[in-house]
């Protein structure tokens, strides 16, 4: 040891910490370097700083970088910067002993948690250093005095001795990890790059990579070889030829070899530079693009994008993309969501966080980089962080914005809504907030436009004067809906109607009660109000009165298959239809809930499915024949079978599923007979033995013209 060397002991908590994180196994060792160059980066900002008002102090070295040098043989990994470098008293002091009360807390923290993602955040980023590392040496150098290596093993105590042996820094500090035996992959050229793209790629000074390569050059061919190439050609010489000048100046070039050498080469690794950090207004399109691509590893140009800057008492700035088209794996539910890139001054802290974007917005990439938060944060830290929460409101706010620049260009939106509509609808389910400003964006087809989608503003512009509601209608596709009954009295008034068939569009419609002051309503739901006059209702009231023993009849036919029977007005032209109760599930929800894989059967889906409402059209001669058949015998059995096979028929052109299709098969096939004419008894069909279904001995080939 030499004669100027001095021996220190740590302060009492600073070895227990280093004893922590040398014993202890952690997953995540990789953030040593991210940590270190962090602190390269801010002795550059200190130097960079105190030049502002004294140039005078980078005449010890202009060029502000951070290199960093594996030694394979050696196994050491240094890392350099050309920063305000240390004086003697600063390595003891920073080095030796931490000033921040947090030290304890830290310690708790990893003890618990068993995660070195933890370090960095009470200013300990340095002993990470002994993740990797057996022995750590600091070579500093201060434009205020001479230069020193700080040396620790991470025992008890450390040295500091004047440098006589290495290579003058000029200013500024070397980190020289002494790597365990089995961390030698940091010393893989491939493996520091990865590192340093992922952590630190946005770092504000250049990040150089200084490695040894097997290159091969062109040497000259020394003299005894020339000769022994001399010797085979006038051995195997055949015939002369003339040689002119060109040939003569071939052979000089031919006179060469090659050979393989090792050679030092100098890459820099972080060319991508932070663009959120610039004036939005100084950036092309193309420079968008380009950060974009190399952010999501995407081949296509982002749909849009969205730079801004928050400021005040938080300070954050953000690049938010859509991106052009929705991957297949958008809802994916084990995926990781990691969109949204996390960083804090440039360095990269997390791209899996949940709190930083809610789900509905999981197609949303970008980068976030904040000021405020704390250099490295735990997940436990982040949900208790008052900073992050009003990050993710500025975010979903700035989002809604895009989108509302989206849908100024028609063929753009379009191309959105394609890829992104259940997001939307997701979000409308699952944000209050932003749920109006959300509505804006919902496009459906309609009885009035079949050809585009509506948006609901512009349903409201074509409303007639004495239209209350914005009405829709639920179902599995268009096709479904376009001919549902349900339709038939609304477009004869001249009401339109929205089509929701996306099963999603169930949840979405369920939350968003109303828009711009008019209320939604299915037209699948009792109760539903047509804003008929006076002398209508009247008549209607009228027919109620007319029809309540039928409607008596049949219910007593039913049983429990229906909760009432009533006369409805929201068909004219089918003879009867099936309502549902205005607070349960309609037949299309119900239809998606039995769908479900893990479904409850019994619960709430007893619960949730509406009692059935078995609705009669009066006016339809079918209704009216069946009204007098029933007065003049209600125990008729023809009576009976048609009520049934009414209300089966009613089930499906209302998008119910039949309990027992072979049930109504049968029926059907009966029907077809009589309408052939042939017996009961002929053909091989087997004998019914449902009670419900008994012949339909008495239907005369006149009823059986109507009920077709």
């Amino acid at each position: 040891m030499s004669d100027n060397t001095e021996t220190f002991h740590f302060q009492a908590e600073i070895a227990q910490l280093m004893s922590l994180i040398v014993n202890a196994v952690y997953q995540n060792k990789e953030i040593f370097l991210r940590e270190l160059i962090s602190n390269a980066s801010d002795a550059l900002d200190k130097i960079r700083y105190q030049s502002l008002t004294d140039p005078s102090v980078l005449d010890s070295g202009k060029d502000l970088k951070i290199t960093i040098i594996p030694d394979n043989n050696a196994k050491i990994l240094s890392i350099r910067d050309t920063g305000l470098g240390m004086t003697k008293a600063d390595l003891i002091n920073n080095l030796g002993t931490i000033a921040k009360s947090g030290t304890k807390a830290f310690m708790e923290k990893m003890q618990e948690s068993k995660s070195a993602s933890m370090i960095g955040q009470f200013g300990v980023g340095f002993y990470s250093a002994y993740l990797v590392a057996d022995e750590v040496e600091v070579i500093s150098k201060h434009n205020d005095d001479e230069q020193y290596v700080w040396r620790s093993s991470a025992g008890q105590d450390f040295t500091v001795t004047r440098d006589t042996v290495n290579e003058p820094l000029g200013r500024g500090t070397e980190i020289r990890l002494h790597l365990k035996e089995d961390q030698t992959e940091y010393l893989e050229e491939r493996r520091i790059k990865d590192i340093v793209k992922k952590h630190s790629e946005f770092i504000s000074y250049p990040i150089h990579l200084i490695v040894q390569k097997e290159v091969e050059k062109e040497v000259p061919v020394e003299e005894s070889e020339e000769a022994d190439a001399d010797e085979e050609k006038d051995e195997n010489k055949a015939k002369i030829e003339e040689v002119d000048d060109e040939d003569e100046e071939g052979k000089k070039k031919e006179k060469t070899k090659k050979i393989k050498e090792m050679e030092e080469v100098d890459e820099e690794l972080n060319q991508t530079k932070p663009i959120w950090t610039r004036n939005p207004d100084s950036i092309q399109k193309e420079e968008y693009n380009a950060f974009y691509k190399s952010l999501t590893n995407d081949w296509e140009d982002p749909l849009a994008v969205k730079h801004f800057s928050v400021e005040g008492q938080l300070e954050f700035r953000s690049i938010l993309f859509t991106p052009g088209r929705a991957p297949f794996d958008l809802f994916e539910g084990k995926k990781k969501r990691n969109n949204i890139k996390l960083y804090v001054r440039r360095v990269f802290i997390m791209d899996d966080c949940e709190d930083l974007i809610p789900e509905w917005l999981n197609f949303v990439k970008g980068i976030v980089d904040s000021e405020d938060l704390p250099l490295n944060l735990s997940r436990e830290v982040l949900q208790q962080n008052k900073i992050l929460k009003v990050i993710r409101k500025n975010l979903v706010k700035k989002c809604v914005e895009m989108f509302s620049e989206i849908a100024e260009d028609k063929d753009n939106f379009n191309k959105f809504y394609e890829a992104f509509s259940k997001n939307i609808k997701l979000g409308i389910h699952e944000d209050a907030q932003n749920r109006a400003k959300l509505s804006d964006f919902l496009r459906y087809n309609s009885t009035k436009s079949t050809d585009e989608t509506t948006s609901l503003k512009d349903y409201v512009t074509r409303m007639p004067e004495k239209q209350k509601y914005i009405y829709y209608i639920t179902g599995e596709s268009r096709q479904a809906v376009e001919s549902s009954p349900f339709l038939e009295t609304l477009k004869r008034k001249g009401f339109e109607v929205l089509f929701l068939v996306d099963p999603i569009d169930e949840y979405a419609i369920q939350q968003l009660k109303e828009y711009e002051g008019k209320e939604l309503k299915s037209v699948t739901k009792e109760g539903l109000d047509l804003e008929d006059d006076e002398e209508e209702k009247k008549k209607f009231e009228e027919q109620k009165k007319e029809f309540e023993p039928l409607c008596s009849t049949i219910k007593e036919i039913l049983g429990d298959k229906v909760e009432k029977v009533i006369v409805t007005d929201l068909i004219s032209e089918s003879p009867c239809v099936i309502l549902t109760g205005d607070f349960g599930w309609s037949a299309n929800m119900e239809r998606i809930m039995r769908a479900q894989a893990l479904r409850d059967s019994g619960g709430m889906t007893s619960y949730m499915a509406s009692k059935r409402t078995f609705g009669l059209q009066p006016n339809h001669p079918i209704i009216r024949e069946l009204k007098a058949k029933a007065a003049a015998d209600k125990n008729d059995k023809t009576v009976r079978d048609l009520v049934n096979l009414l209300y089966e028929a009613a089930l499906l052109s209302s998008g119910f599923s039949l309990d027992d299709p072979s049930l109504f098969s049968n029926r059907i096939y009966r029907m077809v007979k009589l309408g052939l004419s042939l017996d009961e008894d002929e053909g091989a069909a087997a004998p019914s033995t449902e009670t419900d279904a008994p012949a339909l001995e008495e239907v005369t080939e006149s009823n059986m013209e109507e009920i077709d």
